[in-house]
């Protein structure tokens, strides 16, 4: 038999996904050429985001697997020009005529550029491929070596793409300004009060957001490059660069050149079979134009590729319509619509619950006897998108309100859903999908359940759901749920610890080498940075371990909504001299810094920028102040009262104990941040029993409670010990820790770690005050060594010229000062003058100066 010729146009997700299915399951000879217009393999494209979180364009390629078959040639950066339907041919750039049997248009879409003045203006981008991301890094990297300021970035357009590629530029070190034509963000997917929900949590950001402004034209500046924007109501916009996310367009020139018929939007024409008007030529994705409608999402695309691979190979599936849910993958900022979240439903219901000061809005859609989900929309919170989405179109089963209440939240199905609901819509994987790959496949997690359906290998919104589904098939079979720390090690945290603890490797590599598998994840490498942390006592910064660290544990400090950076140094017990305050109020005035007392008695200093970090710091630690790990998943803060220093109620002298313990456990690294708090009588002025650790003062000594804090669910501390005096508390406290950092599971505090506790507060209470697990020795010994080998990760990293190198923002621009910045006085702090504030007036840019109206 000879192999049947499929050519595919077009060399993105959906045309991958096309051969994934296809050659998966094809029982017959087949002969596959892909042709790709750019010259790099496919690539996650709907992840373009995390370019700028580090990935490399290796990173982001998709499964090489698929174009390493035998079966498929490969042709990159040769795209077709020309189609000859009579001869069954293409012709690609290079001129080369290839045959086909059936051929697969999967061309997808361009970015749109507005017929405006000056659109095609240098310092102009759209944000579309991996070359347009590269180009708008690079340019943004060199102006800033030109520019001792923050450059300033506009995005026209605030749908999906336009608010990533604000975040993107932010993330560069840019000021983002979106701006929106309608009176909303987002308003393809939202209504107009979600929209302004929406636009608070943006601009808490720092990002400026401007709606129902209409751009007339892109002012060029003396050098040719823009530096504005013009708007219908004559006011104007300063810029150094602008990006373009105002729509796509379908690419199907050369299908409309071959004469197959085209929709009057764009796009080819498709039946429900994902067949054109020529019945050996299919389109799927962005390109193809069903019921006249072209989309630019990847799931739609995904459901046209299985289609097609099912067509061809002879079965009898359809395209049913699009499914446009969305969920925005702008970090911080969750939102989330799906369904019929418009209500154009005839009779449809609406549920809302809002939150103007929590930033949180939340719609449900229902049917008109309220019983079945039509849709919804999610803002500020959509950590119920996972478990709403699929129950679109049927019953909802429960009351609307306890899917939309916060104390309500809902966690991961586990197996009510309905065989057909659709759990994953970028692959198109059903409930039934995955429970049978589970049953019939020996899927056990969810690692294994995208390798098998691909389910959750995209955009990831469902991956809890997959994983209660998994669990709950598990536990329906009577196997043992997984309880792996993440797909790169199939232990929990704390069999990891104690791995590493016996094997003595000090090195993520070496770690991961034997034990794990792959290069890490955001999962692991915190948590192996922690464990390593603990065992080692390395410096943050140090060698490998330093690539490991989240972001603020990266640069030794808390990262604000705008970029910039808050300084807390350490005062255990809230002391602290009056020279001290002299040199803190000193260095808030010099840097421009807003100043506030914290909830642990600190003072916290914010908005410094990276490159002021380590000038900050040396005043502080030649005044005698320490870092106070406020940006680490560590030893927070110890707060107290006066006790029986001045108080005439105290019993206790709670401040010289709230110094002790702040001193004994300061960067003390766990999986999730402590706290204690001391109270110096029965009064309980320090809030003890809101902390992980809290004592309060007796006549007979201390009482000692463990496990309460302010989480997402407020818990008080329980009873753990009464009566003890200063050495059998510290001892005790030192127990609870060590052995709650060696046993917690990742990012797991105190309270639920004390609940899932075999015997909860007894069972802690039989392991560290009557050695139960025969450990106390071994606990103890930890923490002495941990007291033992302490010291300030500040100080240290101010005396290492390596580690200093890292806060420099720029390699050829040491500062991004901007000098025209001015400071206006708030609630009697100096603060940083806002975006508004900054370009009322007129600015001047690049020596011409453009008029600002507001």
């Amino acid at each position: 038999m000879s192999a049947t010729r499929v050519v595919v146009v077009g060399a993105g997700m959906v045309a991958h996904r096309f051969l994934e299915s296809l050659l998966s399951r094809a029982e017959t000879p087949l002969d596959v050429v892909l042709l790709g217009e750019e010259d790099r393999h496919p690539y996650d494209r709907v992840g373009l985001s995390r370019f700028f979180a580090g990935d490399d364009a290796e990173a982001m390629t998709l499964e090489r697997s698929v174009l390493d078959d035998a079966r498929v040639r490969f042709v990159a950066g040769d795209p077709v020009e020309s189609i000859d339907r009579g001869a069954h041919l293409v012709v690609t750039r290079s001129g080369e005529r290839i045959g086909y049997d059936r051929l697969i248009l999967a061309t997808g879409s361009s970015a749109a550029r507005p017929p405006i003045d000056g659109a095609d203006l240098p310092g102009v981008f759209v944000y579309r491929t991996l070359d347009d991301v590269q180009q708008l890094r690079e340019h943004v990297e060199g102006m800033s070596r030109q520019i001792e300021r923050p450059l300033r970035g506009c995005v026209i357009g605030g749908g999906l793409l336009g608010l990533e590629a604000a975040g993107a530029l932010q993330g560069l070190g840019a000021e983002a300004t979106v701006i929106q034509s309608s009176d909303r963000l987002m308003s393809a997917q939202l209504d107009l009060p979600a929209g302004e929900s929406l636009r608070r949590l943006i601009e808490q950001r720092g990002i400026t957001v401007r709606t129902g402004a209409r751009t007339t034209r892109l002012v060029a500046g003396p050098a040719g490059a823009v530096i504005g924007l013009e708007f219908t109501d004559g006011t104007a916009e300063p810029a150094d660069l602008v990006v373009l996310t105002v729509g796509v367009r379908p690419r199907d020139e050369i299908a409309r050149a071959a004469g197959l018929d085209c929709g009057d939007r764009g796009g080819v024409e498709i039946d429900a079979t994902c067949r054109t008007s020529d019945p050996a030529v299919m389109a799927i994705g962005e390109v193809a134009s069903f019921e006249n409608l072209c989309v630019g999402l990847v799931a739609p695309g995904y459901a046209m590729a299985e289609v097609a691979a099912t067509r061809l190979l002879g079965g009898e599936a359809i395209f049913g319509g699009y499914d446009l849910s969305t969920k925005l993958k702008l970090s911080g900022v969750d939102v989330a619509s799906f369904g019929d979240a418009f209500a154009t439903t005839p009779g449809a219901l609406d549920v809302v619950y809002s939150d103007p000061v929590g930033g949180v809005h939340k719609k449900l859609v229902l049917s008109d006897d309220a019983t079945t989900l039509l849709g919804g929309m999610l803002v500020g919170d959509a950590s119920a998108y996972g478990a709403l989405r699929p129950l679109v179109g049927s019953v909802l089963g429960a009351d609307p309100a306890a899917f939309l209440l916060p104390e309500g939240g809902v966690t991961a199905p586990t197996g009510e859903l309905p065989d057909e609901a659709v759990v994953c819509s970028c692959a198109g994987v059903t409930a039934g999908g995955i429970r049978q790959a589970v049953h019939e496949q020996g899927c056990e997690d969810v690692a294994s359940i995208k390798t098998c359906t691909r389910a959750g290998a995209t955009c990831g919104s469902c991956v809890l759901m997959v994983k209660g589904l998994v669990s709950a098939e598990l536990t329906s079979m009577g196997r043992t749920v997984s309880s792996a720390l993440c797909e790169h090690f199939d232990m929990p945290r704390r069999q990891l610890f104690d791995a590493v603890r016996v094997s003595g490797l000090g090195t993520f590599s070496a770690i991961i080498e034997r034990f794990g598998r792959g290069r890490g994840c955001d999962t692991c490498k915190p948590v192996l940075a922690s464990i390593l942390s603990t065992l080692t006592g390395a410096h943050v910064l140090d060698g490998e371990i330093a690539t490991l660290q989240d972001t603020n544990d990266h640069v030794m400090a808390n990262m604000q909504k705008d970029g910039t950076y808050s300084v807390v140094p350490r005062m255990p017990g809230g002391e602290v001299t009056p020279e001290g305050l002299i040199v803190i109020g000193e260095i808030a005035r010099d840097f421009g810094l807003y100043t506030k007392l914290t909830g642990g008695q600190r003072i916290d200093m914010f908005g410094a920028r990276l490159e002021e970090l380590p000038l900050i710091w040396q005043r502080l630690v030649d005044a005698g102040f320490e870092s106070g790990q406020a940006y680490g998943k560590s030893l927070r803060t110890v707060k107290s009262c006066v006790g029986t220093a001045w108080c005439r109620y105290g019993v206790l002298d709670s401040t010289a104990m709230a110094v002790r313990l702040e001193l004994r456990y300061r960067g003390l690294r766990a999986p999730h941040k402590l706290k204690i708090g001391v109270s110096g009588c029965a009064r309980e002025c320090a809030e003890a029993r809101g902390k992980d650790a809290g004592i309060i003062a007796t006549a007979q000594g201390w009482n000692l409670y463990a496990g309460g804090n302010g989480g997402a669910t407020p818990r008080h501390a329980e009873l753990l010990a009464e009566g003890l005096d200063d050495e059998a508390l510290v001892r005790i406290i030192d127990r609870f820790f060590m052995y709650y950092i060696r046993t917690a599971d990742k990012l797991q505090r105190t309270a639920p770690w004390l609940e899932d506790l075999d015997g909860g507060i007894d069972g802690l209470r039989e392991v560290v005050m009557e050695d139960s697990l025969g450990i106390c020795e071994d606990l103890d010994a930890a923490m002495d060594l941990h007291v033992e080998h302490y010291e300030d990760e500040w100080a240290a990293t101010l005396a290492d010229p390596v580690k200093l190198k890292r806060f420099e923002s720029f390699v050829n621009a040491p500062t991004t000062a901007d000098p025209s910045l001015a400071y206006t006085p708030s609630r009697g702090q100096a603060r940083p003058a806002s975006t508004e504030e900054r370009r009322s007036g007129e600015v001047l840019i690049a020596g011409t100066r453009l008029e600002v109206r507001r």
